[in-house]
């Protein structure tokens, strides 16, 4: 008949450590089954009874020459037990270290494809942002300057008679009244380089009137 004992238990009873039971598994060394989720041992009961009785013999023989020789035999074994344990433990966080060892290389591997990918998506997007930004710029405007545009526009500046004729250096009487007379007959007729302004006769600085000084 098939019994079912815990790991822990089975170590308690053997008197080794949880890692070297999980070690004699994975090596195949004892059998182990899955019973909802929970992992067991599966042990003969012959062989459990033996054990069971192993382990109580120390107890109930009276104390002989023979149990002296057998509890000296017992630390051997129990010392055996330990450095196997010891080695099927480290045995095991060896492989666990390789394994570990494997994965973080995998994940490694992994991270470096995918900043590779980032990188390249990266330069495709500022290449086509950059072809975008060429479409849409707008093409430099050409200024056209008419001649109108470029004359400028000289600032009317009205003076009154007197400065007029300090400009003109004409300081004799006779020939002030006779320009005078002159720039009353164009504004008369109208010229544009002459106005009024307060009743008093003004003339635009900026033109000439060499014609009505004739």
């Amino acid at each position: 008949m098939e019994k079912l004992m815990k790991p822990a238990e089975y170590a308690k009873e053997l008197g080794i450590s949880r890692q070297a039971v999980y070690a004699k598994i994975k090596r195949g060394i004892l059998t182990a089954k899955s019973v909802e989720g929970k992992l067991y041992i599966v042990v003969d009961n012959t062989t459990a009874n033996e054990t069971s009785k192993s382990a109580q013999e120390p107890k109930q023989k009276p104390a002989t020459a023979k149990t002296t020789s057998t509890s000296t035999e017992n630390p051997q074994r129990d010392y055996k037990a330990l450095l196997e344990a010891k080695d099927e433990t480290i045995a095991v966080l060896k492989g666990t270290v390789k394994d570990l060892k494997k994965s973080n290389k995998q994940i490694s591997t992994t991270l470096r494809s995918e900043i590779d990918l980032l990188k390249e998506a990266f330069h495709e997007m500022r290449t086509l942002y950059v072809h975008r930004l060429e479409q849409k710029k707008p093409q430099e405007a050409i200024e056209v300057v008419t001649e109108e545009d470029s004359v400028e526009v000289e600032e009317e500046r009205w003076i009154g008679i007197k400065k007029f004729f300090k400009q003109l250096g004409v300081t004799k009487e006779k020939q002030q009244e006779k320009v005078l007379k002159s720039l009353k007959k164009a504004y008369k007729r109208g010229d544009a380089r002459l106005m009024k302004e307060d009743g008093k006769l003004k003339l635009n600085a900026n033109k000439k009137y060499k014609d009505l000084l004739v």
